[in-house]
Parts: C-alpha cells; structure tokens; sequence
C-alpha cells in the first residue's frame, strides 16, 4: 500500500469522525427544540431519546453480519448519508410519526456507522504500525464542539430546526461522499502479521469482556457528565444558570486536547498505561466533583474527568480489533469491534438513569461515587490492554526483543 494512499484514507476517516461528532451533537444538544417542534409529552421523551441508543446496538450488530459479504467501507460511505439525511428529517418533518421515523433511522444508521468507522481506525492503526486511534476520536470531540457551537448560535438565534440543519447537511454531506472514495479497507500489519485466518465468528465474549466492560464504565461516566454537570453545579454547588454550562463545554475541551495528544502516550508508555492512567483520573475527577466545597473545585473534577475518560473508548476499539485479528484475520477485527460497539451503548443508557435513581436516593454527591467505582474497575483491565498499538517500529521491535531477551513475549 502506497504511503499516499495510507494518508488520504487516515485524512478521509478523520474527516468522517468529525462529521458524526457535528451530526451527533446537533441531535442530542436541540433535544429541547425537537420537543417542542412536535410537542412530544415529557412522558414520552425518554422513550424516544432511548430508541436512537437501542436502534443503534441493533445497528451495529447488523453491520457485523454486514461486513462478511461487503467491506466496511462500503457500509460507512452510505451510512453517513443517512445519518446527516435523518438529521435533516428530525429538523423539518411536520408529525410525530415523522419524526419517530427519522429518529429510529438515525439511530440504525449511527449503529452502522460508528461500527464501520472504527473498523476502518483500527485496520489503519495496524497498518501503521503505531497508534493513531485517538486520534480519530479527537476528531469526533472537534466535531462534537463545533455541532454544540452551532446548536448554541441555532437556540439563542430563535433559529428553527430546519434553518439550522440544512446549511450543515447541505456542506457535510458531498464532502463526505467525496472523502469516501479514500477510505482503505482492512489490511494486514507493518511487519507482515496475517493474524487468523478464520471468519471472525470464533471471538468469543469471553475473550471481549474486559473490553466490553471498560466500553460500558467508560459511557456511563461520559453520559453522567453530559446529563448531570449543569444541574449537579446548580443545585449542590449553587453555580449560576450560565455558570452551570461551563462544565460540559471545558469537559469536550479536554477531551479533544487528551486525544490529540493521546498517541503519543500511547506510543512512549503503551496502551496499558495510558488506560490506567486515565481510568485513574477520571475517577480522581469523580471524586474532586463529589466532595467540591464549591464551583471551582467541581470546575477542577470535571477537567480531570475529561483528560482521563477520553483515552478509554480508542484504545478499547483497539485492543478489541488486535484481539479479534489475532483470532481470525481482518474478518474477526471486524466482528469484535462491531460487537464492542453494543456497548457503547449499554453505558449509554445505563449512565444517566442509574445517576438519577442514585440521586433521588442517596443524593448526587452520592452518585457521583458510582461511576467513580466503575471506572476504577477499569484499572484492573489495564493489563488486556497490553501490545494494542503503542510500540511498534522501532519502538515495537525494542520492546518485542527486550521481552525475549527476558525470555518473556509479547501479547
């Protein structure tokens, strides 16, 4: 493979990344609007926030299958369409049978398209022989702050729906098909690996579950953050209104800078420690926000929060990808990170009720310490993480030859 064809299909999936974290953000951060619009009773938005995360998992093990006949690239150049598409539909359908509609294909389409996305990520990871996932993922938190920003401009313009959609669809959309016809489907390492030669369906969950287990922990904190900050520094720490914004926005920030500057971690100190260094941190931060005294100190915790969960989602797509590689050949990267994926979306919808129940019971200072303990958990994983795209090159080959020397080996 040639090196320009390795850096256009890097530049088009990054670019891809971005374009789910705009399209992502647009949705979720107008979810005020969208009820509004269609006047959908408070009874009944929870069920339709939790069929786009259901109708998502159901996505994404549909792309599993999928890709045994089609190559992921294929399912991601149609399945962003559709997504910036639904977008679109949620913003200027007129009923709520439109809009129930728009929503279930833009949560079968994100399904498809975040597991076909980091199929590509990780078949590029392996080809260049060191990590470069986060940097993907910092892609998407870019994309996810400037969908806020324009959702922000779109609410406190009066702005309706369609007006703030259509503009973003109308210029996403023929970028992204056009970025499409670079991206690189599945290939083997740097050195040479074929990895297995089944068809991926022999990774078993068991083998997963680590990963499984640090996904889900990792999207319960995300979500914790994203439904509860604004009210948790309103209501216990007596911020402001417009103070209470604050959090969610410095936690995207630090999320894109700990990604961006994440594979160099990776690359110096390994997978393994960079998981459990974040894992660390992000429950630091649960704890700081826990025992705030005030708004500073909960500012502080949620900037920990940011710097640590950031690493955990990449580097699990990774770790699963090189797993199922080395059980069944690019066929099984593909399978366990389809079936990683699901996951996703179990924290997803687990996080935020579960801190809500906690809080009406113990209080939110209480509830905060749940997903401190889950994401401690995820410390005791970090050794799975091991060999998963930090040490590869020379680096690798120092690493793989001091092990030996050791009369060790590397996973």
């Amino acid at each position: 493979m040639t090196d320009t064809r390795m850096r256009r299909g890097r530049a088009s999936l990054a670019f891809s990344f971005l374009v789910q974290g705009v399209a992502f953000a647009l949705l979720v951060t107008r979810i005020p609007a969208i009820q509004d619009r269609y006047g959908i009773p408070d009874a009944q938005l929870p069920a339709f926030l939790a069929a786009v995360p259901v109708l998502a998992g159901v996505g994404s093990v549909a792309t599993e299958r999928l890709v045994r006949r089609v190559a992921p690239s294929l399912v991601l150049r149609w399945a962003q369409p559709v997504v910036l598409l639904a977008l679109l539909a949620v913003g200027v359908g007129r009923g709520m049978i439109q809009v129930a509609l728009a929503l279930a294909v833009f949560g079968l389409a994100v399904g498809a398209l975040d597991a076909s996305m980091n199929m590509l990520g990780v078949s590029l990871q392996r080809a260049h022989g060191r990590s470069i996932m986060l940097g993907f993922h910092a892609a998407y938190s870019l994309g996810g702050i400037a969908g806020a920003s324009l959702a922000w401009l779109g609410a406190h313009g009066g702005w309706a729906l369609g007006v703030s959609y259509a503009p973003v669809v109308g210029v996403l959309l023929p970028l992204a098909l056009v970025g499409s016809r670079w991206y690189v489907d599945a290939v083997a390492g740097p050195v040479g690996e074929t990895g297995g030669t089944g068809s991926g369906r022999g990774v078993a969950f068991a083998v997963l579950l680590p990963f499984c287990l640090v996904m889900s922990f990792a999207y319960i904190g995300d979500s914790t953050v994203s439904n509860w900050s604004a009210k948790y520094l309103q209501d216990v720490l007596g911020s402001s209104e417009q103070t209470a914004t604050v959090p969610y926005n410095v936690y995207m920030v630090m999320t894109l800078l700990g990604r961006t500057l994440g594979d160099l971690g990776v690359r110096r100190f390994g997978a393994a420690a960079v998981v459990r260094a974040g894992a660390v941190l992000a429950a630091a931060g649960f704890a700081l926000v826990a025992g705030a005294p005030g708004v500073p100190a909960g500012m502080a915790g949620f900037t920990l929060l940011g710097l640590g969960l950031c690493v955990l989602v990449p580097q699990t797509f990774a770790a699963a990808g090189r797993i199922g590689f080395e059980k069944g050949g690019p066929a099984g990267s593909d399978a366990a990170v389809a079936r990683l994926n699901v996951f996703n979306y179990v924290g997803f919808l687990v996080g935020s009720p579960l801190v809500g129940m906690i809080g009406d019971v113990w209080g939110y200072r209480g509830a905060m310490l749940v997903p401190m303990a889950l994401v401690l958990v995820s410390v005791g994983y970090a050794r799975s993480f091991e060999g998963t795209g930090g040490r590869y090159g020379d680096g690798h080959e120092r690493a793989r030859a001091a092990d030996v020397g050791r009369g060790g080996h590397r996973l």
